[in-house]
């Protein structure tokens, strides 16, 4: 198979970062995608709209769940925990207070989407896919694997130097959008996740709704990730007992180590990439490279962690394509942090500055907020 995929759900193991599909599907806009895209096109939008509107037609209210003797004492327990984390989003972080997270969907899956990113053999750059409304996002999701994976076989037969990636996505975002229809609904396919991880999913879709800059992946994605990432370690100070505080902060370590590790390397191989060497030299170049990441990661595995294999199954497949959007979740993070210090850590006008930043021209956007916006 010309693409790779990973494993299980990236909510729960760490090793993959948690793509969002961006309103992919919105029923108010069917008719304008429709009349702006071709057949093949279409095709992926009927899919996509019918999927979402199945998912929100699946989801039960939280409340009648949580009301009803017959349901499981275990999701009883996860629901009421969800409803907990969903009323601290509101209080204590700011995130909207709306219909999102408070219904519950079993979709019968073990993920919500399956993304297909790709980028080339010599390129660090993600293929992107531009529609009507939703502007250009760097990778494609699809509600059913078996399509996910013929698009992936369908681009490498029409571009075979590109290195594919195909993935589960446990969640995503409308941003908004399906709030009339009942909001983005819990799902079987996170709802079972650590306390830590089920947190940070949620502070991280429902950050999408606070600020979305079209056509900037990077930017949204980083931004979400740094209300997750301050959101749960405040929501484990104030709730969690301190042996999951303490779990949390081992993986975030490791977590830590691994994007450090991997921006080296991404570091490098762009420097190969935009090189003088010829393509074969590049080719050669890149090889030695890639078998000395995964050589790091197994000394920084042995010597450090104990052994921990979470991360294995993305080392083995690591390309090009998992590379990027790797870059994509991980790079502007620290600086969103640090806009977040800079506010007093007041979530309101933290807010305010990143949507101040997210109506800027996208290369203003970039170096005001890596220059600390002065």
């Amino acid at each position: 198979m010309p693409s790779q995929e990973l494993p299980g759900s990236s909510g729960s193991s760490g090793y993959w970062p948690r793509p969002v599909l961006k309103a992919q599907a919105w029923a108010a806009a069917l008719s304008v995608l429709l009349a702006a895209s071709g057949c093949s096109e279409m095709a992926y939008w009927r899919q996509s709209v019918s999927g979402h509107l199945q998912m929100l037609a699946a989801a039960k209210p939280v409340s009648d769940l949580l009301a009803d003797p017959a349901t499981p004492a275990k999701l009883r327990e996860r629901l009421a925990l969800s409803q907990q984390l969903r009323d601290y989003a509101v209080v204590k972080l700011h995130l909207p207070d709306n219909a999102s997270y408070r219904r519950y969907a079993d979709l019968g899956r073990s993920a919500a989407v399956w993304n297909v990113v790709a980028a080339p053999a010599l390129s660090l750059t993600l293929q992107t896919w531009c529609f009507p409304v939703l502007g250009c996002v760097g990778y494609r999701g699809y509600f059913e694997r078996e399509a996910a994976q013929a698009f992936a076989r369908e681009l490498k037969a029409q571009q075979p130097d590109l290195e594919l990636m195909v993935y589960p996505v446990p969640a995503y975002s409308s941003l908004g959008w399906s709030n009339a229809l009942g909001g983005d609904p819990l799902l079987n396919t996170f709802l079972n996740d650590s306390e830590a991880d089920l947190a940070g999913l949620l502070f991280h879709e429902l950050a999408h709704q606070v600020a979305y800059a079209a056509d900037d992946t990077a930017f949204n994605e980083a931004f979400a990730s740094a209300v997750e990432r301050r959101g749960v370690q405040a929501w484990l100070r104030a709730h969690a007992q301190p042996e999951a505080g303490e779990a949390y902060r081992r993986r975030q370590l490791r977590r830590e180590q691994f994007r450090a590790l991997t921006a080296l390397y991404r570091a490098k191989l762009g420097a190969v990439y935009t090189g003088p060497l010829s393509d074969a030299d590049k080719r050669s170049a890149k090889s030695v490279l890639m078998q000395a990441m995964r050589q790091d990661y197994a000394r920084l595995k042995a010597d450090q962690w104990g052994g921990d294999t979470a991360y294995d199954a993305w080392f083995e497949r690591a390309n090009n394509a998992s590379l990027a959007i790797m870059g994509a979740y991980a790079d502007l993070t620290p600086a969103f942090e640090n806009l977040l210090d800079r506010q007093g850590g007041d979530w309101p006008r933290f807010y305010a500055e990143v949507q101040r930043l997210a109506q800027l021209p996208k290369s203003q956007r970039l170096e005001r907020l890596s220059a600390g916006d002065k």
